[in-house]
């Protein structure tokens, strides 16, 4: 009975995986979709989210049956209920990101901003991909660094966003509300996948040292 519980628990392990490995093709469909106006990209990352959702339900369905049948105890548990905070992070990365595939449709073929506030929502949607990437290779770490943040903020990322959405809300804004409010949705959407980015990293901080996510800090 313990093989098939480290088996499960091993599954559980690939669909986060798995999960992951789509939100951060989505995250790099979406930069894309946003730097060039692409609406088949824009497409790909709605798709991608689809395909997240369901193997979050994988994910949620295994977790609630090794809670319910191996009641486990210590580190399995702290296994299970990670990997159910885990994959609800996920899903948040993947629903940010096809809010922001959802305005380059609407305002498809025109850009979602003008040149300069373009580029830095290209920076930023770049920014994000990378850090889909690193929760990608932390989730698949054996063993990472328990004394250091696995998956740490951009601080430069957090800057550009402020930029963004100060330039959205300036009073000499001339170019529209329609478009200010996009530019500011889209700087909160990225927000939302790095935050969730930062979390992931944290819970499996959490997972491999006990350590809880309000303790722990830079090392």
């Amino acid at each position: 009975m313990r093989t098939k519980f480290s088996i499960e628990l091993m599954a559980l392990t690939d669909e986060l995986a798995h999960m992951a490995r789509l939100a951060h093709e989505a995250a790099e469909r979406a930069s894309v979709a946003l730097v060039g106006s692409d609406l088949t990209a824009a497409y790909e990352v709605f798709a991608l989210e689809e395909q997240v959702q369901i193997e979050h339900a994988k994910c949620e369905d295994r977790s609630v049956i090794l809670l319910a049948l191996e009641a486990p105890v210590a580190r399995d548990l702290r296994h299970v209920v990670t990997a159910i905070q885990i994959a609800d992070d996920l899903l948040g990365v993947a629903a940010a990101l096809s809010r922001v595939a959802d305005v380059v449709v609407r305002r498809y073929p025109e850009p979602v901003a003008l040149q300069p506030i373009n580029e830095m929502l290209a920076e930023i949607s770049g920014a994000v991909a990378d850090m889909a990437g690193v929760v990608v290779r932390v989730i698949a770490a054996q063993n990472p660094p328990r004394d250091q943040v696995l998956v740490p903020r951009d601080e430069r990322l957090d800057r550009l966003r402020a930029q963004v959405s100060d330039a959205a809300s300036d009073t000499g804004w001339s170019h529209g509300s329609a478009m200010a409010i996009d530019i500011a949705m889209l700087a909160h959407h990225f927000g939302r996948c790095a935050d969730h980015s930062v979390r992931i990293g944290q819970l499996i901080r959490f997972f491999h040292t006990g350590i809880p996510l309000y303790a722990q800090v830079e090392g």
